[in-house]
This record gives C-alpha cells, sequence and structure tokens, in this order.
C-alpha cells in the first residue's frame, strides 16, 4: 500500500471555486497546450499538481468555445518508445 495521499478534499474545493467564477473562457484552438486544472482522480488516472491541480494538456479537438476534446500530458522527460518528446518555441 502507497504511503501517497490525493488531496480529493482540496480538489472539491477548488471545483466550487471554479464554478462560481463568472468569466468568459479563454480563447482556444486546436494544438494549443494550456495548463488546465484537471483536478484529483480515482485509481490510476493522471492527476494534477500543486494547489490549483494542473497539468499541461493538447487541445486536440475544439468543439466550441467553451468544450474540447484534450491530450494530458507530463512534465517529466520519459524515455520509452511510446512517449513523444515536446519543446515549446523559445524554451
Amino acid at each position: 500500500m502507497s504511503d501517497y495521499h490525493k488531496d480529493f478534499d482540496g480538489w472539491i474545493e477548488k471545483k466550487k471555486q471554479t464554478d462560481a467564477k463568472t468569466s468568459r473562457a479563454p480563447y482556444f484552438k486546436e494544438r494549443d497546450i494550456w495548463w488546465v486544472s484537471v483536478g484529483v482522480n480515482v485509481g490510476f488516472e493522471e492527476d494534477g499538481k500543486n494547489g490549483n491541480f494542473v497539468r499541461p494538456v493538447l487541445v486536440v479537438k475544439k468543439f466550441n468555445q467553451e468544450l474540447f476534446l484534450g491530450l494530458p500530458m507530463s512534465t517529466k522527460l520519459k524515455k520509452n518508445k511510446y512517449y513523444l518528446p515536446v519543446s515549446m518555441q523559445g524554451k
């Protein structure tokens, strides 16, 4: 059994704050990479990191101004035939 503790309560509070916001969604387009609050998930799904539960997400398909299909990415370099390194221009 792992000693790792998932902060489900912190994520619930962050969801409440996010839901209460009245600002419009930012402009985004396909192939953009955004830092997105993905939360804390059950099991082995990808969790967000830090107090905002964020991780980089690639916008694969934009459906409308507020909905897209995203692919969670990793901030860690991994050497494996299933991983493709991505770099940002100017970084």
